[in-house]
């Protein structure tokens, strides 16, 4: 596996789709936090997601998950699957996007590159340990993010 990026934009500056659940039942939402790196040895990807979100319950229930990341004239599709719930709406129709099926779980044609990735490890973000700065910014009115990191299985091009 080889993949070549400026790793500190990645995530902030192209988003990327964080997509959970398999061909019958999936979901997927825009995600602009996240990192890559290595852990334990692994090549793994962290995504950061709250509870309130669709995606948390598809991430919470099935063992894969994907990162993908995608070309600029992407990015209003982008945007709407980032603003919309796939609880109140079927956020696929219409977006231009099509799924596909890999490595028990979901990505799209349309990804530039994707990391299918196994989830190791999960666990809720406590505000008390950040920074105050940080709590009151982010969560002053909303619940703190869970933390994913799934070791990176495969990079799909």
């Amino acid at each position: 596996m080889e993949f070549t990026t400026d790793i500190l934009s990645v995530f902030d500056k192209k988003w990327a789709l964080l997509t959970a659940g398999n061909k019958d039942e999936f979901n997927t939402m825009t995600v602009s936090w996240g990192g890559l790196g290595t852990m334990w040895g692994k090549p793994v990807a962290t995504v950061y997601v709250r509870k309130s979100r669709y995606t948390h319950e598809f991430l919470d229930k099935n063992e894969y998950f994907t990162v993908s990341f995608y070309p600029e004239e992407c990015r209003e599709v982008l945007r709407v699957l980032g603003s919309k719930s796939g609880r109140d709406m079927d956020k696929m129709k219409g977006s231009g996007l099509t799924a596909r099926e890999i490595s028990q779980t979901m990505t799209f044609e349309e990804a530039e590159v994707t990391f299918v990735c196994k989830k190791l490890f999960s666990q809720e973000l406590k505000t008390e340990n950040m920074l105050p700065e940080i709590a009151s910014k982010f969560y002053s009115s909303d619940a703190a993010h869970d933390m994913y990191i799934g070791e990176i299985v495969d990079i799909i091009k």
